[in-house]
C-alpha cells in the first residue's frame, strides 16, 4: 500500500510531476539547458518576490547554507537558533573555520527582534542567521519583525533559512531586504529531495568578494559569476532531472496562485492546532506556530511508534519527534499539495486508532 506522507520532507510527489523527472536528458552545456534554468530562475523569482538573482544547487538546503555562511562571512557570523536546524547552521560555520556565535532560544520559543538588535547593535557580526521555519520544534520566527531590525544595520549580510516554509508561505524577499534566501525542493515546493534553491543579493556578493577561503562546490560567488558569464549555466554538472520538474511544478504553483497557495496551508494548520489543543496540547506558543507543520506535544504519552504503525495499516505516516525530543512530541506536517481534506482524514483516523 503507498503511504501518504505527512512528515517534514520528502513530501509526497504528484504523479505528473514525477514522470517529469524521466524526462529525457539534454546536454547541460547547451542552449536548451540555459533556457530550462532560466524560465525556473523567472519562476522562482515571483515565489520568492525578489528582482534578486536565482542560484540552483544539486544539494539538499544545508549546501546552500554551508555555502552562505562561508562564502559571505568576513569578520563574524551571528547564528540565531531556535532548534536543531539553527544548531547544524552554527555547526556549519564552526567546521569550516568560520568565527561564529549561537544565540540559542528555549525550544518551543522564537528569535525575538530584542535579541537580533542586541546582538546587532555590538558591531561585532558582517553576517546573520535566521531560521524562519523550524521543523524540530513547530515556530515559524516573526520574521518581519526581525527584518526590521535588520534593517538597522545595512552592513549585515541577512541570511535565511526558508527550506521548510518557501512556497507554503508569503515570504517577500526584497522587501524584507533578505540578502541570501534559501529553500529546497522536497518540501513546500512538492518536489522530491536533491535540490536547493537561493536568491542572492549584489550586497552579498560583494561581501563574498572580500572573503579568501569560500570553498570550491558552494563557492557561492563563484557560482554568481558562472552563471552571469555562461547565461545560467552552472560551474559543476547540475540534476536536469529536477530541473524538468522543478520547471513544471512552479507553473503549477503559480497557476494555483500563490496567495491561495499560502491560505491552503493556513488553513491546515488551523485545523491541526485546534484538534492538537483538544485532544493534546501544541509544543509551540502558539502565536509563533508554523503555517507548514504542527509539533504536538505528547501530553498522553502515547507510542508514537506504534501510533504510526497503526497509522501505516491505513496508508499514513506522520513523525516522530526530532532528536531530544523524540517520544516527547509529535509531528504533522501540512505542506505541499496536501489538502485540507486529506488532513481531516488522518486525524479521523488517528481519532478512531486512539479512541479520541
Amino acid at each position: 500500500m503507498k503511504k501518504k506522507l505527512f512528515i517534514p520532507g520528502p513530501v509526497d510527489v504528484s504523479e505528473d510531476v514525477l514522470k517529469k523527472m524521466s524526462t529525457s536528458m539534454i546536454g547541460h552545456r547547451t542552449k536548451e539547458a540555459s533556457d530550462l534554468q532560466r524560465s525556473i530562475s523567472q519562476k522562482m523569482m515571483k515565489v520568492m518576490y525578489t528582482k534578486n538573482q536565482i542560484m540552483l544547487s544539486t544539494s539538499s538546503g544545508s549546501g546552500l547554507m554551508e555555502g552562505a555562511v562561508r562564502s559571505c562571512t568576513k569578520k563574524r557570523a551571528a547564528v540565531f537558533s531556535i532548534g536543531a536546524f539553527g544548531d547544524r547552521w552554527f555547526d556549519m560555520a564552526l567546521y569550516n573555520g568560520v568565527p561564529a556565535d549561537k544565540f540559542s532560544s528555549e525550544w518551543g520559543s522564537p528569535t525575538t527582534p530584542e535579541m537580533v538588535d542586541r546582538t546587532l547593535s555590538t558591531g561585532k557580526y558582517d553576517l546573520i542567521t535566521i531560521t524562519h521555519n523550524e521543523t524540530s520544534t513547530g515556530v515559524m520566527n516573526p520574521i518581519e519583525e526581525i527584518a526590521e531590525v535588520v534593517k538597522k544595520y545595512p552592513e549585515v549580510i541577512f541570511c535565511l533559512d526558508t527550506v521548510s516554509s518557501l512556497g507554503g508561505t508569503k515570504i517577500e524577499v526584497d522587501r524584507l531586504n533578505v540578502d541570501i534566501c534559501i529553500a529546497s525542493t522536497q518540501k513546500c515546493l512538492g518536489l522530491p529531495p536533491g535540490m536547493a534553491i537561493c536568491s542572492i543579493s549584489e550586497k552579498a556578493i560583494e561581501a563574498a568578494k572580500k572573503v579568501k577561503n569560500r570553498g570550491y562546490y558552494f563557492d557561492l560567488l563563484k557560482m554568481y559569476e558562472y552563471i552571469k558569464k555562461k547565461d545560467h549555466q552552472y560551474p559543476s554538472t547540475p540534476s536536469l532531472s529536477h530541473m524538468f520538474a522543478l520547471d513544471y511544478q512552479l507553473d503549477k504553483i503559480l497557476e494555483e496562485g500563490l496567495e491561495n497557495r499560502f491560505i491552503r496551508h493556513e488553513n491546515m494548520a488551523k485545523y491541526v492546532r485546534a484538534w492538537a489543543k483538544e485532544n493534546f496540547s501544541l509544543f509551540a506558543d502558539e502565536k509563533y506556530a508554523s503555517n507548514t507543520l504542527t509539533t504536538i506535544k505528547n501530553s498522553k504519552n502515547i507510542s508514537v511508534a506504534e501510533l504510526n504503525i497503526k497509522l501505516k495499516e491505513h496508508g499514513y505516516i506522520i513523525s516522530n519527534g526530532y532528536g531530544i525530543l523524540k517520544e516527547q512530541t509529535f509531528r504533522i506536517a501540512h505542506m505541499a499539495e496536501t489538502t485540507l481534506d486529506e488532513i481531516k482524514a488522518l486525524l479521523e483516523t488517528i481519532n478512531n486508532i486512539l479512541n479520541l
